[in-house]
């Protein structure tokens, strides 16, 4: 049944997604061509979940903006981020009042570029009615690739595109590269400028991130793999174009997609899977021997971005729980088919709980959104996705892979453990 309103909303807006990607390609500042509330969004927001500095500029729409357009504010804030940060690219995204009023910011970026004492910019359009966070970053990465990568001579190096994940699951997917013994050009890699060590003077751009150079040389890697299982085509497609083959998986949560991901890597690179790793996996499915009594059958309901909530949906499954229902602030075309199960898309909190109402539910999975409505419906959550902001550590909750999956399985199981010792009258101490 269709609303006149959204009642606190699952969706975060998209320039937010567009800015976290930028600001995993070093020397980047992200700009948000827009009034400054929407950056101060942004920064809340990033801040809170990640827990570390995030400088998001704004060119700073008024009235008259607004009215005549935001050419002049535009020119302005980027000489004045050449001048203050020295980037070596500046990362524009739009609002929904630059889009409503139909500014051209592309035109007026390319006008620009023929000043050559301001630095090179990219650009995507990303007003939040055509989209939330999960659209904005991958635009984002489509618009980075697309300025950057450029066709040359074939090399042995793979891409991967893994996403909005947190900073631990891309140092995961950095580790694979030392145990493939391949190049894997990460795009974009943040884990590094937005999870840094604690650093005596501040640095308004942090260390890290993917270097333009990487973005150059992923127009001839060998193979993009892109992790995200409802993209369709998805920024995997820029390098298609530049005869780059491309693999689609779904994000690595669980036993089987963690094989998916680690198979098609043995096989663009001929090498075998490290023993390190068979150690691993082996220790994650006699964790399942373990524990299975405590999951089996028991019903979950899933909140996240599309990519984490189907990969979310298959690790339940395979781990004998049952989705009772999915939901989504994004508009997508393809989760409720891989869901095969009850679904929401371009969803409320409120939408979601009134669906909750009755099911049952033993658990939630998803971000600390959620926690109001688990309190009221008497439904343990775990803490998955973005936003967290109720909890420390978010930046680390790694659910990549086969370590990624054991944290996430453990937390799992000792939430339920714990909602039985909670509910009990006897208190046991040994379950």
């Amino acid at each position: 049944m269709r609303r006149a309103a959204t009642i606190n909303t699952c969706r975060v807006c998209a320039p937010l997604g567009a800015v976290l990607a930028y600001r995993g390609v070093a020397g980047c500042v992200p700009l948000v061509h827009g009034s400054q509330g929407c950056a101060t969004y942004i920064r809340r927001y990033l801040i809170s979940h990640f827990r570390d500095p995030f400088d998001v500029a704004s060119t700073s729409f008024d009235e008259g903006a607004t009215i005549f357009g935001g050419r002049s504010n535009l020119r302005e804030a980027i000489a004045n981020l050449a001048r203050a940060y020295r980037p070596s690219v500046i990362g524009v995204c739009s609002t929904c009042l630059a889009e409503t009023i139909g500014e051209d910011t592309r035109a007026i970026l390319e006008e620009l570029a023929r000043d050559p004492s301001l630095p090179p910019t990219v650009f995507c359009a990303t007003p939040s009615f055509a989209g939330c966070q999960h659209r904005g970053f991958h635009e984002a990465v489509e618009a980075l690739l697309a300025r950057f990568a450029q066709l040359g001579e074939r090399h042995s190096g793979i891409v991967i595109l893994p996403g909005p994940a947190c900073p631990a699951d891309l140092r995961w997917l950095r580790r694979l590269a030392s145990a493939i013994q391949r190049e894997l050009l990460l795009v974009p890699d943040f884990s590094d400028p937005i999870d840094g060590p604690s650093l005596a003077q501040y640095q308004p751009i942090p260390e890290g991130g993917t270097t333009l150079a990487e973005l150059a040389r992923c127009g001839s890697a060998s193979a993009v793999i892109q992790l995200g299982a409802t993209l369709d085509p998805g920024p995997a497609s820029v390098l298609e174009q530049l005869g780059v083959p491309a693999i689609r998986l779904g994000w690595p949560i669980g036993v089987r997609a963690s094989d998916a991901l680690l198979e098609a890597l043995c096989q663009l690179t001929g090498a075998s899977l490290p023993e390190s790793l068979r150690a691993e996996r082996g220790r994650l499915i006699d964790s399942y021997v373990d524990a299975h009594k405590y999951v089996a059958g028991r019903r979950v309901a899933i909140v996240g971005d599309p990519d984490l909530a189907a990969a979310l949906v298959g690790f339940c499954r395979e781990i004998g729980m049952q989705p009772a229902l999915v939901a989504s602030g994004a508009a997508s075309t393809r989760l409720a088919t891989l869901a095969e199960a009850p679904t929401i898309e371009d969803a409320d909190y409120e939408a979601v709980e009134e669906r909750a109402r009755g099911l049952d539910l033993d658990l939630i999975l998803g971000p600390s959104k959620c926690y109001p409505m688990a309190r009221r419906l008497g439904v343990p959550l775990v803490r998955v996705g973005f936003p967290i902001h109720d909890r420390i550590g978010a930046q680390r909750l790694t659910v990549f892979g086969y370590t990624g999956t054991q944290r996430l399985f453990d937390d799992i199981v000792n939430t339920l453990l714990a909602a039985v010792q909670d509910r009990g009258e006897v208190g046991y101490a040994y379950l």
